[in-house]
């Protein structure tokens, strides 16, 4: 599929779930979101149809996130019955390691080819402060298991916050150096509670220029990968580092994506103000002609590029729509 900019939209994030096992500060309210009702959400083959009907029309790679993917049941079998789509070259998943120590193995073994974990600190009681529940003890089981299963490259999402863990930024890149870990800082978005928190935003440039002073960077630009981070491998390290640079120097021209939510909507852009319904025609019936249609349109209605710094206009906070 091509967008009205000329851009190839071949990667769809399938939010599986709007729930969390965690709370973090700046995703959401410590009460949490309010949930959908359990007939509100995609069931499971309703997401492989779906999924089938956009392989149809030119997705290649599938990332599953929620909320965390790993609270909902059966995602081993959703995972599995994703990886025997034709046309679907890489399923992915996003989440917060917290369950993947036990899921690791099943996963890959169901056709899952890799992971991105959510880690905003190295520190235990840092980590139990930012998700208000979380055990960072359990989040690195779930890294090992997934470096063990070949879940690889396997990426830790880090998104800095001034202030509070810019302090870890060398921690984080010599993580980088002595493991086989693919660190990836992002820019602070202004999305949902961190929109009005007042946070402190730090931009990709200034933390590459923090990395570079004690480990030089070399290119890095064949690391596996379907996202938007700028890659770089620190000289005799393991990993790499990648920076995520939504704010300062936004990557629209090269986005490829569209989002699918829990409850069936398509976003085209995680700031377009809107959403289209394909859940309702799917459980009307629509044959896959007409599906494939609603997927046209989305994609048709793209955006030049986000109106981030606009500000967060969304009724939905980040873990309704999908990471």
């Amino acid at each position: 599929m091509q967008d009205t900019f000329h851009r190839q939209i071949n990667y769809l994030r399938i939010a599986i779930t709007d729930r969390c096992n965690l709370r973090c500060r700046y995703c959401m309210p410590a009460t949490g979101v309010p949930l959908k009702g359990h007939q509100d959400i995609l069931r499971l083959e309703e997401i492989v149809t779906l999924a089938r009907v956009a392989a149809g029309l030119g997705i290649t790679r599938i990332r599953l996130t929620g909320g965390e993917p790993l609270v909902r049941k059966n995602v081993v079998t959703l995972v599995r019955e994703l990886a025997a789509i034709p046309g679907l070259e890489e399923i992915s998943l996003t989440t917060n390691g917290i369950f993947l120590g036990t899921m690791a193995f099943s996963l890959k073994e169901a056709g899952l080819k890799r992971v991105n974990i959510s880690l905003d600190t190295l520190k235990k009681d840092r980590y139990r402060y930012i998700t208000r529940c979380g055990n960072i003890t359990s989040v690195w089981q779930g890294i090992l298991a997934a470096l063990a299963a070949g879940l690889t490259p396997v990426k830790l999402n880090v998104v800095i916050t001034r202030g509070f863990n810019d302090d870890e930024i060398l921690d984080f890149a010599r993580l980088a150096r002595e493991e086989p870990l693919h660190i990836r800082f992002i820019e602070l978005m202004p999305i949902g509670t961190a929109a009005a928190s007042g946070a402190g935003y730090v931009p990709a440039e200034e933390i590459m220029g923090r990395i570079s002073r004690i480990y030089p960077l070399e290119p890095l630009p064949d690391l596996a990968t379907s996202g938007p981070a700028v890659n770089f491998r620190l000289d005799g390290g393991r990993g790499s580092v990648g920076f995520i640079t939504a704010m300062s120097n936004h990557f629209c021209s090269r986005c490829n994506r569209l989002r699918l939510t829990a409850d069936g909507k398509l976003r085209p852009c995680l700031y377009w103000d809107g959403e289209i319904d394909i859940k309702g025609p799917l459980r009307a019936g629509a044959p896959e002609a007409e599906l494939a249609a609603i997927f046209t349109r989305a994609v048709s209605l793209k955006p030049a590029e986000h109106c981030m710094k606009n500000g967060w206009r969304q009724s939905r906070a980040m873990s309704q729509i999908g990471g």
